[in-house]
């Protein structure tokens, strides 16, 4: 199931891949940000809790594509970039087993248990 998961994700990390290429920012930009959802990990210096609800909140497609489609209506590339950034990396991080956090764990995910110790 978990190699079914991966190329699903992979699928979709492709269509934000393509969804980036009709926006009009040079390609470096793409992978630039890419990485830039994980700041939401600094959330965790507040506790597990809140570590989680950032880290879920930037890592989360609903949010993704809610950002890519306002950004879409109201003709805000920002927003536009931002939707995919967010979408490409959460599909990044699915497919090598990365999953949205529960509050008891960094390395407790919905995709199940991460790290050394799983």
């Amino acid at each position: 199931m978990k190699k079914i998961i991966a190329i699903e994700e992979i699928g979709m990390f492709l269509l934000a891949v393509f969804a980036f290429s009709k926006l009009s920012f040079q390609w470096w930009v793409f992978p630039a940000l890419l990485l830039v959802p994980d700041l939401s990990m600094l959330g965790y210096l507040a506790g597990s809790k809140v570590g989680a609800w950032c880290y879920n909140l930037f890592h989360h497609k609903a949010i993704a594509i809610l950002t890519f489609l306002i950004g879409f209506y109201y003709k805000v590339p920002a927003l536009q970039l931002s939707g995919i950034i967010l979408f490409a990396h959460s599909s990044m991080d699915r497919a090598l087993g990365y999953g949205l956090k529960y509050s008891d764990a960094f390395n407790h995910t919905h995709l199940g248990l991460i790290g050394k110790n799983k």
